[in-house]
């Protein structure tokens, strides 16, 4: 079932709010902007709704520190309806958003019409923050483009793809190259070397994901948790 995180600092709204979404979406409650952020980074949530008038932190800051992360869509929810509000709150990174008082089916509709837009499509892989395209052939990091090779792209999908499985030299040969193909080990250690300084530069943590068996070869490493 489709999880969304509600972050309001009012509790009767964060009432009527499960009342409306509960028997859709499995709805996860949130008063405290920190436990918010300690849930995010535990729990996987398709989408948050996010109310701006908060006293811990506004919503605009919060969105702010949710984008720096993940790329999870946000639907910013607010009794300010000033055109430069609603400006804003989308040039920081929120997906959509509603004005209370708000009808029910309207806000179902958005829920679903956001759902609709920002669902990873065929072909396409999701992992804390990138976007693997494999038919546009692009990687992207909370919306920002990391320039790869033909080759380093088809070892970041490759990595991508099997998450924990720990390639060998010769099996990356293998995959990337093709087989029967002369290629020295060091040329698949440059690969790499080239590939985590991009996905640095863009601000991803490349060194705790894309990581180095000793003696063997390389492995893009999930945690077992991310699953649960």
């Amino acid at each position: 079932m489709t999880t969304i995180l509600l972050i309001d600092d009012e509790p009767r709204m964060l009432d009527l709010l499960s009342l409306y979404l509960e028997p859709r979406f499995h709805c996860i409650t949130m008063s405290a902007i920190q436990n918010a952020l300690a849930y995010l980074e535990e729990q996987h949530v398709d989408l948050v709704l996010l109310d701006i008038m908060m006293p811990e932190m506004d919503g605009w800051q919060v969105c702010q520190e949710i984008r720096k992360y993940w790329d999870v869509p946000i639907i910013m929810l607010t009794a300010k309806g000033e055109q430069t509000d609603i400006v804003k709150g989308l040039n920081l990174g929120a997906d959509d958003y509603i004005l209370k008082p708000f009808d029910e089916e309207e806000l179902l509709a958005r829920i679903h019409a956001v759902l609709r837009r920002t669902k990873p499509i065929e072909n396409e892989i999701i992992f804390e923050g990138l976007r693997l395209n494999k038919e546009s052939f692009e990687l992207h990091f909370q919306q920002e483009e990391i320039a790869l090779t033909p080759k380093e792209f088809s070892m970041m999908a490759l990595f991508l793809e099997y998450q924990n499985k720990v390639f060998s030299r010769e099996q990356l040969i293998d995959s990337v190259w093709g087989f029967n193909v002369s290629i020295e080990d060091r040329t698949i250690d440059s690969h790499v070397r080239n590939l985590r300084e991009k996905l640095r530069k863009s601000g991803f943590p490349a060194d705790h994901y894309l990581q180095t068996v000793w003696g063997i070869g390389y492995k893009w490493y999930k945690s077992i948790e991310a699953d649960c």
